[in-house]
């Protein structure tokens, strides 16, 4: 007793002083301008480096719940530190488990993204050799995006080294403390006036959006949009097992604002899918009713500002709403409406016409906004496999997309026993879709933050959970 009373003690202790030296640096990071990235990656290094073997679970969580705080720091590169610092301190712990004959976990699905990650290797081998659309110039361009997918399978094997020592609900739990810093910076950008907040918490990247959309810590509204979404789902699933549901259900309220708050019409897309699988498992009308009701109250608080009403009007002048107007006259008049739909039109039908100079192999690795005659991504993330890797580029990417839905669905086959992991993989399936139906539209793929949750969650997928419970409560 006195025992686990010490650990506890000592557990909090790091948990204080990760996140306490971690928001410390920010803070000094911010103050003292362009060296930020300096101070921030010391302190965070050594702090992390000591407490990483000081409390090694207790570290993994803080880093995790911080993560959703950094993307506003892209400017000082602080995002990319941080993957690079997870990367290291993961290869640096798994050595030195090898060397001490303690065990590596690792499961069939890691094995999976190994050898996805391999295939995406490929596209960095060939690209100097001139295999691809673009020559040697465009190596290091493909070099930062494998590794940034490379941190995605890093990230899954640090949360498998957590087995058998934390409970598996208890992680995901934790994971909502991640929303407390994002949700109170949209809630500032919400209430304050842009013109009385510091720079860095005003979104002025696109001139007819400033001041009118909350992005909170994120680089633009739409990734804030993906991350409240996930969590939407999360929530949702915690809301249907918690003893007190209420409290819940007030939170998933908040999340739900801030969601529609984003004034993102993809969100509108993904949560639709959302809710459609959600109820029609238990399809009766009740639960048909309350997903209808739901939906109309969400596009209600959508179109209930000026900017929303804009944007949902918006839809009226494209092809998909108005018979007069077909896929070329949107084209044409994407130069001049400021339509956002009718502007990707444009866009996919200049980049399929560029992807039929290379249709097998692409461009390359991360090359599809160079492609752009604008400098900007695809906005369709199977477009964008297509540019990148061609027709081969793009079975791989439906084959990436396909084993999630698979293994999500084998785990929901495989749990009867454990109701709560079952209706946590039927949830992540709902989510996996609705971002499915949102990278249509959407740059999906480029929201690291996202995919950095997401990849957490999934490593839990395949632990036993009701073994973890014992483990836990002993």
């Amino acid at each position: 007793m006195t025992s686990n009373y010490l650990k506890n003690k000592k557990s909090k202790l790091a948990l204080l002083i990760t996140l306490g030296g971690i928001l410390a640096g920010i803070l000094v990071g911010i103050l003292v301008g362009f060296n930020a990235l300096y101070v921030i990656a010391l302190i965070v290094v050594i702090t992390s480096l000591i407490l990483f073997f000081f409390s090694f679970e207790m570290t993994v969580l803080s880093l995790l719940i911080i993560r959703s705080s950094l993307d506003i720091l892209s400017d000082y590169q602080i995002p990319t530190a941080f993957a690079l610092g997870i990367i290291a301190l993961t290869l640096m712990y798994v050595t030195i488990q090898l060397l001490t004959n303690k065990p590596v976990y690792t499961d069939k699905f890691w094995w999976f993204l190994v050898a996805w990650l391999v295939t995406q290797g490929l596209w960095v081998i060939l690209l100097p050799l001139g295999g691809l659309g673009l020559g040697g110039w465009a190596l290091s361009i493909a070099v930062r995006e494998w590794v940034r997918l490379f941190s995605w399978i890093i990230i899954y094997l640090l949360i498998l080294q957590l087995k058998d020592k934390i409970n598996p609900h208890k992680i995901v739990t934790s994971l909502f403390l991640g929303l407390v810093i994002p949700l109170t910076v949209a809630f500032l950008q919400i209430l304050v006036p842009s013109s009385l907040l510091p720079s860095i918490l005003v979104y002025e990247n696109d001139i007819f959006e400033a001041g009118t959309r909350i992005n909170a810590t994120f680089g633009h509204p739409n990734t804030f949009t993906t991350f409240t979404f996930l969590f939407l789902g999360l929530t949702y699933w915690k809301q249907q097992h918690s003893k007190n549901r209420k409290l819940w259900l007030i939170l998933l309220g908040i999340v739900a604002f801030f969601f529609v708050s984003t004034k993102a019409l993809v969100g509108l897309m993904m949560l639709a899918t959302f809710l459609f699988c959600i109820f029609s498992r238990n399809a009766n009308i009740i639960n048909i009713i309350g997903g209808i009701i739901l939906f109309v109250f969400v596009i209600g608080l959508f179109a209930s500002t000026e900017f929303g009403q804009e944007r949902l009007g918006s839809i009226a002048q494209t092809p998909l709403l108005n018979p007069d107007i077909d896929i070329w006259k949107a084209i044409m008049l994407s130069k001049t409406d400021g339509n956002s739909f009718n502007w990707r039109l444009a866009q996919w039908a200049y980049l399929l016409g560029q992807w039929q100079q290379y249709p097998l192999l692409g461009f390359g690795l991360g090359t599809g906004k160079y492609i752009s005659t604008n400098g900007l991504e695809p906005h369709n993330e199977y477009l964008r496999a297509l540019i990148e890797g061609g027709i081969m580029g793009l079975i791989i990417f439906f084959i990436f997309l396909g084993g999630q839905i698979i293994y999500l669905f084998k785990v929901m086959r495989s749990s009867f026993d454990n109701k709560m992991k079952q209706d946590l993989a039927f949830t992540l399936m709902a989510i996996l879709l609705g971002l499915c139906v949102g990278m249509i539209t959407e740059n999906i793929w480029t929201h690291t933050t996202l995919f950095f949750y997401w990849w957490t969650i999934l490593a839990l997928m395949s632990w036993d959970w009701d073994n973890n419970e014992k483990s836990s409560n002993h």
